[in-house]
């Protein structure tokens, strides 16, 4: 990969603070900013779920319900990678700034919106803007933080995903219970404000100087690739049959265009995803263990446990979204020493390992819960699931930065995380088939015709139509519902002993310390040709 020649200084960040770090003086508040950005670009993702039922019965706009939140995703997960290569070509605080602003102006327009077309645009823009939120973030610690001490910084902000996770859907149902919907979106707005005022005046990263030469082809390629797949993986067996022409065309569609994307890249000058990132053994294992673990262990239980809290124990929606709190305590009570302990030792391998290994027995217990369990029980395990992700969110990333330059940071960030969504959303979307089919089968089997009609199909069912039902069908729903899902935690325990293999098999590099990273970024950028360097 060739670049330009950059201006005086290469964006290796300030000089150091201390002999010992190198830190400015005001870092504290350049990670709050950081943190805060993080929050707000993640917590979008989810802060809508609860309030959909009164946005499209305000709007009118049933029929698009489901774009509210695909427009954000997809929206995000596009624009990791250009974020990612555009912070490494043009230096980072300007992409930053242009993520807040974008963020903003989606948020502006989202509580403004009087129809689902201003809306759901709305929507799009923040995800423009919020997966710049999310990359850049982690990228302006690689240029400020050596890899070693960075590992403390980095549990917190992974920590960000799963408190958003819980917190976006209490704070969404909140706002449209005591105020109105529009507040979700409102809310973004002095917070972001502030944010970017700190981020503007606080962060010192020098600008660089280069003809930058975009990747114009590829993006749109990328573009369609996770436009397909995304769409394939959230309509096939929910709006649309399997078999429906729509969905095996989107799914064409995918496979073609990732082709035609991977053949685009081995001919860019500056690829958006440059190839060569697939020559490095750390990049690749922890990029899959993260697809395959956290996308799959994460966010299946996000996206099932509180329908299964809300069905079977008949919690409300509030309660359930309170249940999952011990996820949070979770990932904060293994992601902070892990990476107090990180920082000291320089080692990381062991985390990935445990972690897997957490979040397999898990899904074997949670394979085995019962409709008179008590909820406590669950509570456990959801917490306990916490406790491996917190120990790999971060620390797969930290891995894929330490394998790198600091001239392809961004690059090689934006890439993990970039594929990472995207097993997330397949994993989630083959969770949800298999569950739906399974759910269908069992209460076409249970319960009688003539009950079938007070019900109606899966499809239908609501945690208060079940709980108006007489007693005895009721229970028939409840235990239908928990024979079909609770069986498919088990059917992830193999997938999860993958995830094992993957990280007994990912490499370890000791993370590098303060004077072997001053080293690495005052030498000369890795060729394009050859694989990342050692560091450690």
């Amino acid at each position: 990969m060739t670049h330009a020649p950059a201006s005086e200084g290469m964006d290796t960040g300030p000089e150091p603070a201390a002999e010992n770090t190198v830190k400015p003086a005001n870092f504290g508040l350049i990670f709050a900013a950081l943190m805060l950005t993080m929050l707000l670009g993640a917590l979008d993702q989810t802060i809508v779920s609860t309030a959909l039922p009164t946005i499209v019965g305000e709007l009118n706009g049933i029929e698009h319900m489901a774009w509210i939140t695909t427009a954000y995703i997809l929206a995000a997960t596009i624009g990791m990678p250009v974020y990612g290569k555009l912070g490494d070509l043009m230096g980072r605080k300007n992409i930053f700034l242009a993520g807040i602003a974008l963020f903003l102006v989606g948020s502006v327009v989202c509580g403004l919106a009087q129809n689902m077309g201003t809306l759901i645009a709305g929507r799009a823009l923040q995800g423009l803007g919020g997966g710049g939120l999310m990359i850049t973030s982690q990228a302006i610690i690689a240029d400020l933080v050596p890899p070693r001490e960075r590992a403390k910084y980095m549990a917190p902000m992974g920590a960000v995903f799963g408190l958003s996770s819980v917190v976006g859907p209490l704070l969404g149902g909140w706002f449209t219970d005591a105020h109105s919907w529009r507040w979700a979106f409102w809310v973004n707005l002095p917070l972001g404000v502030l944010a970017l005022f700190v981020a503007a005046v606080a962060i010192k990263l020098p600008r660089k100087a280069v003809d930058v030469t975009l990747d114009y082809l590829g993006t749109a390629l990328m573009a369609a690739a996770v436009t397909c797949t995304v769409l394939f993986a959230s309509w096939g067996g929910t709006q649309y049959e399997w078999g429906d022409p729509l969905v095996i065309g989107l799914g064409i569609g995918a496979v073609v265009a990732w082709v035609l994307f991977f053949v685009a890249e081995r001919r860019a000058q500056e690829p958006v995803i440059p190839l060569h990132l697939f020559r490095s053994p750390i990049f690749n294992v922890a990029t899959l263990l993260g697809m395959i673990v956290i996308g799959l262990g994460m966010f299946a239980i996000v996206g099932y446990m509180p329908t299964y809290l809300q069905m079977v124990y008949g919690k409300s929606a509030t309660e359930s979204g309170l249940l999952l709190i011990p996820m949070v305590v979770g990932i904060m009570a293994t992601a902070l020493p892990s990476g107090a302990i990180m920082s000291k030792t320089g080692r990381y391998k062991i985390y990935p390992i445990a972690g897997t290994v957490i979040i397999m027995v898990v899904a074997y217990l949670m394979s085995t819960l019962d409709v008179s369990d008590p909820v406590w029980v669950v509570c456990v395990y959801v917490g306990l699931a916490g406790a491996g992700v917190g120990l790999m969110m971060q620390t797969l990333v930290l891995a894929v930065q330490n394998d790198f330059p600091g001239s392809e940071v961004g690059t090689a960030t934006s890439a993990n995380n970039f594929f990472r969504e995207i097993g997330a959303t397949l994993g989630v979307a083959v969770v949800g088939a298999v569950f739906a089919s399974r759910l269908t089968d069992k209460l076409s089997a249970s319960i009688p015709p003539e009950a079938a009609a007070k019900i109606g199909d899966s499809d239908s069912l609501t945690p208060a139509l079940v709980r108006s039902l007489p007693t005895e069908l009721r229970d028939t729903v409840v235990n239908a519902y928990q024979e079909s899902l609770v069986p498919i935690f088990l059917y992830l325990v193999p997938v999860f002993a993958v995830g094992l293999v993957l990280a007994f098999v990912l490499k370890e590099k000791p993370l590098a310390d303060n004077a072997d990273w001053h080293a690495q970024n005052a030498g000369p950028e890795a060729p394009a040709d050859k694989e990342p360097q050692p560091v450690g």
